[in-house]
């Protein structure tokens, strides 16, 4: 399972002061939890300093990648900001995100041409957002058609079905289970990803939604994830879901996990 952290985000509290006033400190050490927590890779977005972002996103690329030794998701819309942090990135980068809009695909698949990267493609398009999982599947195929045509690799490619809230509509979540296990069954060796919080969102027990919509999407081919690794309970239920699922052979990352107190 491909674990994306999700912490290094200015639309945090404690990130956007760290990251204006430059404290390396603090920003490496909120991605040396994340990474010994079991993140797989670091997210970095630096998207509500809009007049400093490209500088803001390079220094984070930097900054993070001097801490741990892990590969970065590069968190944002804006071409000049994914390519000053691209410039500076060491291994394969993850760019997030592309969509089936026409301008922002257009200004994106060059990026993910160039620096070899993967990239999360967005269930949407010039239309909108469906609602339904059967327009869902519809942007999401023809958006790895259109990709692997101009030449990215399927297995660089990770489907967003768009995570909504089920407080305003109860079918959204059922459309997002619906999007992964036929975008996994349509194209073997594509990935599949998304947030989870936006599930809950306007609901009580928000954390308990979460991870059972976790577990849910899991068993229905979700094979990476974004999220918050030091929530110990989420991150038990990763790898109890990996052990009952078959995707842990042995049982040994369940186990290692148990052994290191990992999990409640």
């Amino acid at each position: 399972m491909l674990i994306i952290g999700e912490r290094i985000n200015t639309s945090r509290k404690f990130i956007e002061p760290a990251v204006v006033a430059r404290n390396a400190e603090f920003i490496q050490n909120e991605a040396r939890q994340q990474f010994a927590a079991g993140a797989t890779h670091i997210d970095v977005n630096a998207g509500t300093l809009v007049n400093d972002e490209p500088l803001a996103l390079a220094w984070l690329v930097e900054t993070v990648q001097a801490a741990v030794d892990a590969p970065l998701c590069i968190d944002s819309p804006n071409p000049a900001a994914l390519e000053a942090g691209l410039k500076l990135h060491r291994g394969k980068a993850i760019i997030n995100s592309i969509t089936g809009e026409k301008e922002r695909y257009r200004d994106i698949l060059p990026l993910v041409k160039e620096y070899g990267a993967g990239v999360v493609a967005l269930a949407m398009d010039d239309s909108g957002m469906p609602r339904d999982a059967e327009g869902r599947i519809r942007v999401a195929s023809a958006l790895i058609e259109q990709l692997t045509a101009d030449g990215v690799p399927l297995e660089d490619i990770y489907i967003d079905p768009l995570v909504q809230p089920v407080s305003t509509s109860p079918e959204l979540g059922a459309a997002v289970l619906e999007t992964i296990r036929e975008i996994m069954r349509r194209y073997p060796g594509v990935h599949t990803i998304c947030g989870l919080s936006n599930i809950s969102y306007g609901l009580p027990q928000r954390k308990l939604l979460n991870r059972t919509f976790f577990v849910m999407c899991m068993e229905a081919g979700l094979d990476a994830v974004i999220l918050d690794p030091l929530d110990r309970e989420m991150m038990a239920c990763l790898y109890a879901s990996q052990a009952l699922l078959n995707k842990d052979e042995f049982c040994m990352q369940y186990i290692q996990a148990h052994r290191e107190g990992k999990l409640q």
